[in-house]
């Protein structure tokens, strides 16, 4: 691992030299959390990905969070942390595409209640906004064709 350029941290596999790294003050923790994300069990990743959202610095929080989107995607489930640091960040903000990771890829009876009332509403929103963008298309496919009928 190179951590002065960042080559091979997306390839970490030892969350021991990922913990030294973070004694040391490494610039591309994000990074690397990300590579455990890939790479070592839910079990060992979760604390350091939980670890890195608490941070300050705005490129390892959203890092932090997509390594958490990564670990939902590959492993159909979080841990209890994991949950609560997606939630506290909550919807519209860096946790949002890693919420909706969580919500794709781990099983409804598998999540939390705040994650189930979030799929609910976010199902029901998404439909409505399709339904709704449908019924504009066709009022505007409506206009073109009579505004085509006008000028014959």
């Amino acid at each position: 691992m190179r951590w002065e350029t960042g080559e091979g941290l997306l390839g970490l596999d030892d969350p021991a030299e990922w913990d030294a790294a973070f004694e040391r003050g490494e610039d591309r923790l994000g990074t690397a959390v990300i590579g455990l994300a890939f790479h070592c069990p839910l079990e060992e990743a979760s604390p350091r990905i939980v670890r890195m959202t608490g941070l300050p610095h705005g490129l390892q929080r959203t890092n932090a969070f997509v390594a958490a989107g990564h670990a939902a995607r590959l492993n159909g489930r979080l841990t209890p942390e994991l949950f609560a640091a997606l939630r506290a960040e909550g919807l519209g903000g860096v946790a949002e595409h890693p919420i909706r990771d969580t919500l794709t890829f781990v099983p409804f009876r598998d999540l939390p209640p705040w994650f189930k009332r979030r799929w609910v509403y976010l199902t029901v929103r998404d439909k409505l906004e399709y339904w709704w963008l449908r019924s504009v298309d066709a009022i505007d496919e409506g206009r073109r064709i009579l505004r085509g009928c006008r000028h014959r």
